[in-house]
């Protein structure tokens, strides 16, 4: 699904790439037939408020957002195991998973986190997506839950994903 292809950069560490690509991002998304009209208009009220913050400004607010607040943390497993050592395996796991899918995850990068878990999604077709993805529900919703108390720019983008992340397709 072409909306996790893009969310899974927005959501990712807004590095010298994403910034400079900006325009790319949003040519990207007008001409998506596969983005729902409601979602493009999401995506790109997020573009837009990227695009009015220094580089420097929107880092601080990454990581003020998700690297200084454990509710917000965009890697799963911390939100089932916490620190517990039940995560280990969970992430072996998920990382042999995402090896037999043909997904090499990087070096010191954890095959939890959500936008690499996206991307991964983003190959896929719309049920399976929806299905890997649908294991996920419950945390993807807490964590956007949790960004919208804090009234974060970042919660629309995780409630989309959440509206993805399950078989049935709400009416």
């Amino acid at each position: 699904m072409q909306v996790f292809a893009v969310i899974s950069k927005l959501i990712d560490y807004p590095d010298s790439e994403l910034i400079e690509n900006l325009d790319s991002v949003i040519e990207y998304i007008k001409d998506s037939s596969e983005i729902a009209t409601d979602e493009k208009e999401i995506l790109m009220e997020f573009v837009s408020w990227m695009r009015s913050h220094t580089s420097i400004k929107l880092q601080e607010t990454y990581v003020e957002t998700f690297d200084m607040v454990p509710e917000h943390d965009l890697h799963l497993t911390h939100h089932i195991f916490g620190d517990d050592r039940g995560r280990g395996p969970a992430l072996i796991d998920l990382s042999e998973h995402l090896k037999n899918e043909g997904l090499e995850v990087k070096e010191g990068e954890i095959p939890d986190f959500l936008p690499l878990l996206l991307e991964y999604a983003s190959t896929l077709d719309d049920i399976k997506s929806r299905a890997f993805l649908g294991d996920a529900k419950k945390i993807i919703k807490i964590i956007a839950d949790n960004l919208d108390k804090a009234k974060s720019p970042y919660s629309k983008l995780i409630r989309i994903v959440e509206k993805h992340s399950c078989l049935t397709i709400a009416a």
